[in-house]
Order: C-alpha cells, then sequence, then structure tokens
C-alpha cells in the first residue's frame, strides 16, 4: 500500500520526559502542539517548540526530551509504505533534515481527526490513510527549514550574500553594507565568508568585478571609464590599478590581447 499507520497517539509530558536513545523500524512524524523540548540525532541538536516538528527515520538512533520548564505536548503518528519516503522528500524530510516549522490549524486538525479515527467502525484503515495524505500535503504547502546553529546557516548567509553581490556590484557598496544586508556584524561576516570560500569578503568583491570587467572589455565600443563605472568603480584610475594588481595587466593592455 501507498502508506500504512501503524500508530499514532498525543503525549502531555512530564518536565525533562525523555525516550530514547533508540531507533525505530517505520516513520514517526512529531508535532509539537505547545512546549519545548530538545531533538537529538547523529550527532546533532535541536531545539523546538510549538508549531515545529520532527521526523524519525527507519533505522535511524534519535533521543528526545522535554524541556524541564516548559515541558512539550505532542502528538505523533507512526506509518510506512511505498510511497512514505517519496511524500516525504517533497516535504524535504530525511534522516540529514529532520525538522520542519508551520503554522495554521490544518495540521493540528489532521492530527485531531487521525486520533479520533478509532471511533468510526467503517473505513476506518481509508479514513487514517486520508488524513494522513492530507497531512503530508499541508505540510509540503507549509513546511519551511528552521533557522539552526552550525555550517547550514553559515551557508545560507554566504548564499545571500554572493547573491547580493552578483545583483549590486556596479553600485558603490562596502563590507559593512553586504553584514548589513544579511543581519551580522562585519567581524563575524568576513570570518564566515572566509572559512567557507577561502578568501575576504572585499578580495571576492574585488575579484567579481574584475572578471566582470574583462568581460565588458571585449566590447571596443565601450570606453575604460565607462567600464570602470559599470563594475563600481568611479575612479578609473583606481580601478585600473586594481584591475593589474589582479590581471597582471592593464585594462588597455587586456583589451588589445583580445582585440
Amino acid at each position: 500500500m501507498d502508506l500504512i499507520v501503524y500508530h499514532y497517539g498525543m503525549e502531555n509530558c512530564k518536565p525533562s520526559h525523555s525516550y530514547g536513545p533508540a531507533l525505530r523500524d517505520h516513520f514517526l512524524l512529531h508535532y509539537i502542539i505547545s512546549g519545548s523540548g530538545l531533538f537529538e540525532l547523529d550527532g546533532k541538536s535541536y531545539n523546538l517548540h510549538a508549531n515545529q516538528g520532527f521526523l524519525i527515520c527507519p533505522d535511524v538512533i534519535t533521543y528526545y526530551e522535554a524541556s524541564s520548564k516548559d515541558p512539550w505536548i505532542y502528538t505523533w503518528i507512526g506509518f510506512r509504505g511505498i510511497k512514505a519516503e517519496t511524500f516525504l522528500k517533497n516535504i524535504k524530510l530525511d534522516k540529514d533534515n529532520p525538522v520542519f516549522k508551520c503554522k495554521g490549524d490544518i495540521i493540528k486538525k489532521c492530527f485531531e481527526e487521525i486520533r479520533h479515527s478509532s471511533t468510526y467502525k467503517l473505513g476506518y484503515e481509508l479514513r487514517l490513510q486520508g488524513y494522513l495524505n492530507i497531512l503530508l500535503s499541508e505540510l509540503t504547502e507549509q513546511s519551511e527549514a528552521p533557522k539552526t546553529k552550525g555550517d547550514g546557516q553559515k551557508k545560507n548567509y554566504i548564499k545571500k550574500s554572493i547573491q547580493f553581490i552578483e545583483t549590486n556590484y556596479s553600485r558603490n557598496m562596502s563590507i559593512e553594507s553586504l553584514a548589513s544586508y544579511i543581519g551580522l556584524n562585519k567581524n563575524y561576516f568576513s570570518t564566515i565568508f572566509s572559512e567557507l570560500l577561502g578568501i575576504p569578503p572585499q578580495e571576492y568583491l574585488i575579484k567579481y568585478r574584475v572578471n566582470k570587467a574583462c568581460k565588458l572589455l571585449s566590447n571596443k565600443d565601450l570606453t575604460i571609464s565607462e567600464i570602470s563605472r559599470s563594475v563600481g568603480y568611479d575612479d578609473p584610475l583606481g580601478f585600473s590599478k586594481i584591475f593589474k594588481q589582479i590581471k597582471g595587466v592593464s585594462p588597455k593592455s587586456y583589451r588589445q590581447a583580445l582585440l
């Protein structure tokens, strides 16, 4: 069958109530109604709260624990099936990305209907599968990756900064303004940029501008001054000096070699 429901329920946890380390032979989806807690797997820790949830995959060791001060109330459903993994991929959930965030009453309503399905004698299994399909469909629409500390978040910062450079390199841009755009201070931004790309952001920006200038130099109708302004340098002499530092020749000599 496409999806088979194993079990489901809701837990009003006591402070510091925990489960694991343990593994399952099926998928187990938790949704946090209120409170907070800790979810751990594969050396990673996630501090979660209401309107977030986590997926436990088959044969993966996990541990989770309710907060000592604000213990969570969560609801869950365990399932398998030939299309289970495909549906979860649509939500971008797997053992490497086990956490999701969503809002809205539809998710809660689906879990409520799943828990109340046992009151129906006729069509019980079909009703369970139907609400599980609706639940997964709604998660596909609503799910979004939570902000977590670590390499994943750092990569998102750098990706955003590179996109900013690619669309604003022709403007008068500073590293301070770039860091401010992505919500970081200059020093921390420069540190993680160098850590992930191997060069400081200022050097990356300069090389990006110079490479753009190289493409423009193939157009003989553009003057050096026009190219300089097009890549973010108001001073053509300053641009020529930077260009020569990077390419070893002046913009004029570079153009002559092209043409």
